[in-house]
């Protein structure tokens, strides 16, 4: 009996053995590695990997880019482990090609290492949200975040892991098109958003199917493009590195962010592709950052159009060497590297520690462990409910109202005639903005329906496109103008299309486009009360609508929502609260123009021709930082700064009292700066430092509190090192980055 019990159980390991052999053989080896830590499941791989499975893993080909019999040829390159990633699957079939490249490379390839999919998702995935520098017009970063995590939840639910989001670029230059995609131009406000999206886009944990793996680009100073031309030179220096542009960048490391994006540009005569001083040198070294860096599309084999590199084999050499770890797009770059290696020109150690950065992220984002993605997911997950609601309180968040002259502003539903003008008054697609992921515009909301729904039954609403967004055609102005006349009020919906800002759409000029512009004129010479709903990718130069038009509403590119958005703010269901996260100049001569530059020996002073100003224009810009208007009014009192006198090393304690002094409830945004009087090295006039927002009802009194810190006040110091120094400071506490409560303190040198 006991034998024949001992042979049964013999028959049911042999048997679990042989289920565990074949599930190895199908392509699950990785399930070997479960009990190791993930740093001893990196290096188990590793060990059995040949250099071709190696540099496959630093491989990413766009799947969107090829005819079917490209795909074949990316699926052999699958099945033999020489790709290690796919971007852009194509939308409404995502999950199917998902699913099956990665069957084919877990079961397929030699090791069984799952691909990672990345795409686009930068503000928003079906449910598209505002671009990114109108979603920092909000100030609210659990809001931001929250956007952040619709959209990976979007994402993921249709076959993605990876999104290439945030930007965080600081963009001081409204002529370059990715301002869209920033959160403006300081280094302060862009640091608390950067963090804040890459909470909202990896979740608590990477591993959780609901979340994407960010990656913060690019990596660096991007937005420092001369002249505002996209992917043009960024002459920087080492300070301004530091204290400017990378911050940001610091900020999304320290919160957790697994993958960087090194970009198009040079820095002083380096491209950031090869840039071993800031890919390395401050990022691994510096920073710690365990994650990896891909490059921007194409990126290292444009070393060799820089002049950085002689051809492909010298391309991959320098971007590898430098700590470029996954490259896009650059088959004939890696080809050469391969060869390198080989011939030991290349250390294998460098392909071993980008592939090591690789898995350990394809390990935290659970991809060993869950490869595949449930196709009927996404059904209950795109453009839900909840996801439009989030949209809808994102996009009127985020909307800016630049001017209210007489309080026109908000409208009664109970209008008689109402018209409604200009190209973007029953546009979907362009209200989707640039980089819109898998946006569709027939799921945007226009503000021509959303405007009829608020007006109550006996209104009547007048439509008159009037003219096209950038076409020379007036043959609908005689139409536009006909029912101005009609009507007891006019709205305006003028602005940029969606392909007028983003990458690749620098412009020299930012007017209105010139139909647009003699639109406006026309209506406005009516006679009638005037409304813009503004809507663009970046700051327009807008002096004549300012100087001319009663009521102005800033709406960027608002997203699926962003019909309703304006619609709830034109007509009182909600009272705007956002403010400029980026100056307005009064004309294109002024740019770059931003609130946080230097004083200069010789600061600008009316009438005084010899100081740093202009003979033919004010120096002051149309809006200034931090700018917004509501439909109530707010009163600031009694600043104290307690104590006045610290020393070195200690806190400060900064207290207001603000008060909604109108008829409707409203939110603030309270914002706090401070200046260095004197310094080893020259500092900005202003510079952000803290911000709440806060909500008042009328007559609502509250004492708002900020403390300031000694890292809050460092710098960076001739030898290059973050220092706090004792001296004179000066704090500001207000609106925006002009108006506000004066107060000061000292910091003292420790006995």
């Amino acid at each position: 009996m006991k034998i024949r019990t001992l042979s049964i159980l013999l028959l049911i390991c042999v048997i679990i053995l042989c289920a565990a052999y074949v599930s190895a053989g199908a392509g699950q080896r990785p399930q070997g590695l479960k009990k190791l830590s993930i740093e001893d499941k990196i290096e188990k791989l590793l060990r059995k990997m040949t250099i071709e499975e190696k540099i496959g893993q630093m491989t990413q080909y766009s799947w969107r880019s090829g005819s079917e019999d490209y795909h074949k040829h990316l699926r052999r390159l699958a099945g033999e482990g020489k790709v290690g990633s796919f971007l852009n699957l194509t939308p409404g079939i995502c999950v199917k090609e998902r699913n099956e490249l990665q069957k084919i490379a877990t079961e397929q390839s030699p090791s069984g290492i799952p691909l990672i999919f990345g795409f686009d998702v930068i503000h928003g995935y079906r449910t598209v949200f505002p671009i990114p520098l109108a979603q920092s017009c909000m100030w609210d970063l659990d809001l931001a975040a929250k956007a952040a995590s619709v959209a990976a939840a979007e994402a993921s639910s249709d076959g993605y892991d990876w999104t290439f989001a945030p930007m965080v670029d600081i963009a001081r230059d409204p002529r370059w098109g990715r301002i869209a995609e920033s959160f403006g131009e300081d280094p302060y406000l862009a640091s608390v958003f950067a963090a804040a999206k890459v909470r909202g886009f990896q979740g608590r944990n990477l591993a959780d199917p609901r979340t994407l793996v960010a990656c913060l680009k690019h990596y660096a100073a991007y937005g420092a493009a001369e002249a505002g031309k996209d992917y043009n030179t960024c002459e920087v220096s080492e300070r301004t590195l530091r204290e400017v542009y990378l911050p940001p960048f610091k900020a999304g490391v320290d919160a957790g962010a697994a993958t960087l994006m090194s970009g198009f540009n040079e820095i002083s005569g380096i491209p950031t592709s090869g840039n071993r001083h800031i890919l390395t040198d401050i990022l691994r070294d510096e920073w710690k950052f365990d994650g990896f860096v891909v490059s921007d599309y194409n990126s290292v084999a444009q070393l060799i159009t820089h002049g950085f590199a002689e051809d492909y084999g010298d391309a991959a050499q320098k971007a590898a060497t430098a700590g470029v770890d996954m490259v896009m797009e650059s088959e004939k770059c890696l080809k050469e590297l391969q060869r390198l290696v080989k011939t030991g020109k290349v250390s294998e150690k460098v392909i071993d520690q980008a592939v090591r950065r690789i898995l350990r992220i394809k390990f935290r984002a659970g991809l060993f462990d869950h490869p595949y993605v449930d196709p009927n997911l996404s059904e209950s997950v795109i453009l839900s409910k909840e996801h439009l609601q989030t949209a809808r309180e994102v996009a009127k968040k985020s909307m800016v109202l630049l001017k209210n002259d007489s309080s026109l502003l908000p409208l009664r539903k109970d209008i008689k005639t109402l018209a409604l003008i200009g190209p973007l008054a029953d546009n979907q697609k362009d209200l989707l903005g640039t980089w819109a992921g898998a946006g569709r515009s027939g799921d945007v909301v226009t503000v021509r329906k959303a405007i009829r729904e608020k007006l109550l039954p006996q209104s009547r609403l007048l439509y008159a496109k009037g003219c096209g967004i950038q076409d020379d055609s007036t043959e609908g102005f005689n139409e536009a103008v006909k029912i101005a006349n009609q009507s007891d009020m006019v709205i305006l919906a003028v602005g940029e299309s969606e392909k007028m800002s983003g990458e690749g759409h620098s412009r020299a000029y930012l007017d209105l486009p010139e139909v647009q512009k003699k639109l406006v004129k026309k209506i406005h010479a009516t006679g009638k009360p005037v409304i813009v709903v503004l809507f663009s990718g970046r700051p327009l130069s807008i002096s004549w609508l300012k100087e001319n038009i009663p009521a102005i509403l800033l709406a960027w590119h608002p997203g699926v929502q962003g019909g309703n958005a304006v619609a709830d703010i034109l007509f009182g269901d909600y009272n705007p609260s956002g403010k400029l996260t980026t100056t307005f100049p009064r004309t294109v001569g002024q740019v770059p123009i931003y609130y946080n530059h230097k004083n200069t020996g010789r600061p600008p002073r009316e009438k005084d021709r010899y100081t740093s100003r202009y003979i033919d224009i004010s120096w002051t810009p149309l809006f200034p930082f931090g700018y917004g208007l509501s439909y109530t009014t707010f009163e600031y009192k009694n600043l104290k700064v307690n104590p006045n006198k610290i020393v070195l090393g200690q806190p400060i304690t900064v207290t207001i009292d603000v008060q909604n002094t109108g008829e409707r409830a409203g939110e603030e945004v309270v914002q706090l700066y401070i200046r260095d009087l004197v310094a080893s090295v020259t500092r900005p006039v202003k510079e952000l430092k803290g911000f709440r927002k806060i909500s008042l009802k009328p007559k609502q009194k509250k004492k708002v509190s900020f403390t300031i810190t000694s890292e809050q006040l460092s710098f960076c110091n001739q030898e290059m090192k973050f220092v706090t120094e004792p001296g004179d400071f000066k704090i500001w506490v207000g609106p925006d980055s002009v108006r506000g409560l004066q107060g000061d303190f000292k910091i003292v040198p420790p006995k």
